[in-house]
């Protein structure tokens, strides 16, 4: 017999013997004895009153042998007689790519980028020498933007696909198991490019074929059939189908698209700014305690709220965690959010965004599809030169922003690079300041404290999804005018975050499985 139940643990209880049997005991008021294994299966932290505890599900066995419902995929060697060309080695191309092998068909990876160890040099060459190599960095290179900024694994799309499967893939490369009872699983930017190595292996060894340095430079149509790719210029790259998972800054792919007349359409998105917090601040507003137990972790949280009629609401949170500059090319500044896999930064961040629509960017509209991202990149570009040309971020106190006033000096922050001070109350755009405003004042009296002048608001946070789709069927995820063309992922706009992005790329894998029959 087995049975589903919820403990309630105190954190000075976690590391205790045998603590989940005990409890499971008194729970069902059964011996012991009578217990033959009790399997952890979703763990959470509940702090909504002023006593923070763990919440462990758990399925009891008694007397009776647990079956183990974690999966290894096996991978065998594919056949040669088809091949799929996959663009972009991110989630969503990895997880295309071993699907394509798990139903026979070769996959051969074209990625602009460098391999995840290689790419820690042009990482490095942005945070301390201010150089965007185009290329590689934070969004472009093996692994995609997840590899060197986070890992977070949080998803929605849980009825997109099978978010297990994506778990067990990652755990059975190299990842944390928690992972799998985690509510809010995160792997870390230190442990992910393991994983990603161990992912390309995995491809390698069965028969797909990876290359790195190779920007897609224009798309081979016959016939209005998608037939494969040309490579800087000069390689061909033929395939009978063609995954894009290009991620969602390859701002050079949807200008490609367009100049080749293949369809793509202006999108909603989010821009806004990070902002940051001591970390110990936010684990006082959440655990509400100054004296965090050790055995909590840096505390997270998560808001929306609604402000003249446009969602306003935090992003890719990050506890313990450190503002990355996150520029796809010079002359902009680009910032997100990463942790490592201890999240022990003194310091905790988040995007903090408002919708945008095309009421926003009607007046790009000369530049239709691209209005949502011209505006985009006029975010960018200003936020470039208001840091005197460098990647030195513009900031603000968030009580001098509300104040609206120039801050006088900024407090310590994560951000390598280094801020510049900046009037962000008036060098936002108006749409996006003034909701800000506001939303900090409703966020305050949610979460007393969060208003301080320790927290500091870093632009921009632009890149929280594309502002461009690339339309596909329904049914058969083929883009809806070209054959062939399957529009993958967070670049095409059908993903948001390594989760849902793998879920894409295995849903287009079977797509193309679906086709090529």
């Amino acid at each position: 017999m087995k049975k589903q139940i919820e403990l309630t643990i105190r954190p000075e209880e976690i590391n205790l013997p045998k603590i989940l049997l005990l409890k499971s005991s008194q729970y069902l008021k059964t011996d012991k004895d009578n217990i033959s294994s009790v399997i952890l299966l979703k763990r959470s932290i509940d702090a909504r009153s002023k006593f923070v505890v763990f919440r462990y599900l758990v399925e009891v066995y008694i007397d009776e042998k647990p079956i183990d419902q974690n999966r290894v995929i096996r991978y065998e060697p594919v056949r040669e007689d088809k091949k799929v060309i996959i663009v972009g080695f991110g989630p969503g191309g990895m997880y295309s790519a071993l699907r394509l092998i798990e139903l026979g068909i070769k996959p051969v990876i074209i990625e602009r980028g460098k391999d995840v160890q290689t790419r820690r040099r042009d990482i490095r060459a942005i945070q301390q020498e201010h150089i965007v190599n185009p290329d590689s960095n934070y969004c472009f290179g093996e692994g995609g933007a997840g590899a060197y900024s986070d890992g977070k694994l949080y998803t929605r799309s849980t009825k997109r696909g099978d978010v297990k499967k994506v778990l067990d893939i990652l755990v059975q490369h190299g990842a944390d198991p928690d992972i799998r009872i985690d509510t809010h699983p995160h792997i870390g930017s230190n442990i992910l490019p393991k994983v990603v190595s161990a992912i390309r292996k995995t491809i390698l060894n069965n028969g797909g074929e990876i290359y790195f340095n190779s920007r897609v430079t224009d798309f081979i149509l016959k016939e209005n059939k998608l037939i494969g790719v040309r490579v800087n210029d000069v390689q061909e790259f033929l395939g009978d189908a063609v995954i894009l998972a290009t991620g969602h800054s390859a701002r050079d792919i949807y200008y490609l698209l367009h100049k080749n007349k293949i369809k793509i359409e202006p999108k909603p998105f989010a821009m806004g700014v990070r902002i940051e917090h001591p970390q110990d601040l936010i684990n006082e507003i959440q655990y509400h305690t100054k004296e965090k137990h050790p055995n909590l972790p840096s505390a997270s949280y998560n808001f929306s709220c609604n402000i003249d009629d446009r969602g306003v609401y935090s992003f890719c949170m990050c506890p313990g965690g450190i503002i990355v500059p996150a520029a796809t090319a010079p002359g902009e500044i680009v910032v997100n959010g990463m942790s490592l896999s201890k999240r022990n930064s003194p310091f905790a961040n988040s995007g903090f965004v408002v919708e945008v629509n095309e009421k926003e960017w009607s007046k790009y509209d000369q530049y239709f599809p691209f209005s949502g991202l011209m505006l985009q990149k006029e975010l960018e570009q200003n936020a470039f030169e208001l840091a005197n040309k460098t990647q030195s971020a513009p900031a603000q106190r968030v009580t001098d922003f509300v104040s609206e006033k120039l801050s006088s000096s900024l407090p310590e922050s994560s951000y390598i690079p280094g801020l510049t001070s900046a009037s962000l109350h008036k060098e936002l755009p108006q749409f996006i300041s003034s909701r800000l405003k506001k939303a900090i004042s409703v966020l305050d009296k949610k979460k007393k404290g969060y208003y301080s002048e320790e927290a500091i608001l870093v632009g921009v946070e632009s890149r929280t999804s594309s502002p461009i789709r690339i339309p596909r069927n329904k049914e058969s995820l083929m883009h809806t005018e070209v054959e062939g063309l399957f529009p993958c992922g967070e670049g095409a706009g059908y993903a948001g975050g390594i989760v849902s992005s793998a879920i894409d790329g295995e849903n287009c894998a079977d797509a193309v499985g679906k086709y090529l029959k």
